[in-house]
């Protein structure tokens, strides 16, 4: 059997017990390494500090490559510099090309052997560079939001052309505020679809509406303007047409047990057929405004994502007497075997994904309530305000945008409960 090959890395490397330890600090060695060769082979062909397109031309290479080096080379941390590395075989041709223009064989030599440093590091540690970007974004918070963002964007494109529909966004907008007696929360709901299309055509586009109370309950759901929704197929008087796209789009509802179907009509595929949806749904005395004392308990409000959507815009208006001096804790879950969580449940924590996604306070009075993303949202929760007679003023709003959001997961904003 072949002895295993030292690291041929200029710094020694002492393996830790902790082998993220241990693999953290040769990727620093080798990330160092790397850098100052390179540094060197690009002194050795320009006397002064070249910006991408005089490398470029200088070398003969691309202007991207040459780019993504001088990024690489002029970062501070040797784990940045590792992330922001071309892959071995372009970094190569660099070189190749530097000792051409004059590069001293010192320098193209050194320059060699840091790259194969590098590629073994890739190739023993990670088996691949996608896995090493994977590792490396767990220490290096820009390379873990890029990593993030490339890679859920992959799910979305692979996803929705599996599926064969997507949205442009998804909206989900709950506004709160104190019941008549004291003791409930009046709840409204706004789902918007935006951009919701085919991708293939002939695929069925189905949309779902579950009443999550008991059906003996005293659960009262009705349309923005009081019309009662007694029966699930009336929830076709849920659409706000001001906000959807004219003519409205075309649904059909069918009922199994307590949930309610709707597919959409046949509208064509492609963006060009993209249309908008608008619901809003209002349940009087629909939740509890205490918890029991001791109990622990959160209350909390969450957005599903489906279908595959680029965006999803999630927002919770709360008047000013509810969860006062309390800002959500956002939770992300898995839904994919165990269903929806509830953030009180403590066997769901093991469905949490660790993702770097954030809450973004809207204010008081709401004054920055406005989306980029979605047509007249300021409008549309003005239209909400007026129907409820709410005063906007005594209202505060968080914000939680994903980008490329997983298809069948769980957003969650979660308040501590107030006791009684």
């Amino acid at each position: 059997m072949k002895p295993t090959e030292a690291p041929t890395t200029a710094v020694a490397i002492r393996e830790s017990r902790d082998g993220t330890i241990g693999l953290e600090s040769r990727v620093v060695a080798v990330g160092g390494e790397l850098t100052r060769a390179l540094r060197d082979v690009i002194a050795g062909v320009s006397a002064e500090s070249p910006g991408p397109a005089a490398l470029a031309r200088s070398l003969g290479l691309d202007k991207v490559l040459a780019s993504r080096v001088l990024k690489a080379v002029r970062a501070a941390d040797p784990l940045a510099a590792a992330h922001l590395m071309p892959g071995p075989d372009p970094l190569r041709r660099l070189v190749k090309a530097a000792g051409r223009r004059g590069a001293s064989t010192d320098c193209v030599d050194a320059a060699d052997r840091a790259i194969t440093s590098f590629e073994s590091l890739i190739r023993d540690q990670a088996g691949d560079r996608s896995t090493l970007d994977a590792i490396l974004s767990a220490w290096i918070p820009e390379a873990r939001r890029e990593f993030e963002l490339r890679r859920k964007q992959a799910a979305f494109k692979a996803i929705s052309q599996l599926k064969g529909v997507q949205a442009r966004v998804v909206v989900a907008t709950v506004v709160l505020f104190p019941s008549p007696d004291g003791e409930h929360i009046d709840v409204v709901w706004i789902n918007g679809l935006i951009g919701l299309h085919r991708v293939r055509p002939g695929v069925v586009v189905k949309l779902t509406t579950r009443r999550m109370a008991p059906a003996d309950s005293k659960r009262k759901p009705a349309n923005l303007d009081g019309f009662p929704i007694d029966n699930p197929l009336d929830a076709s008087k849920l659409p706000l047409p001001e906000f959807c796209s004219s003519p409205m789009p075309a649904l059909e509802a069918r009922q199994v047990g307590e949930t309610v179907f709707y597919t959409l009509g046949d509208s064509g595929f492609g963006s060009s057929a993209a249309v908008d949806l608008v619901f809003a749904e209002v349940n009087r005395g629909e939740l509890p405004r205490f918890v029991p004392a001791g109990s622990g308990r959160k209350a909390y409000f969450f957005a599903e994502v489906t279908p595959p959507t680029e965006a999803l815009q999630f927002d919770v208006l709360l008047h000013e007497d509810l969860y006062r001096g309390r800002d959500p804790i956002l939770r992300i879950y898995d839904t994919s075997f165990e269903g929806v969580a509830s953030v009180n449940d403590p066997a769901r924590e093991i469905d949490r994904l660790d993702m770097l996604e954030a809450i973004d306070p809207l204010g008081i009075g709401l004054t920055a309530v406005r989306s980029s993303d979605v047509p007249h949202y300021a409008e549309l929760v003005r239209r909400v305000f007026d129907a409820t007679t709410q005063d906007v003023r005594r209202f505060r709003g968080y914000r939680c945008r994903v980008e490329f959001p997983l298809y069948g997961t769980q957003v969650c904003m979660a308040f501590e409960g107030v006791e009684k």
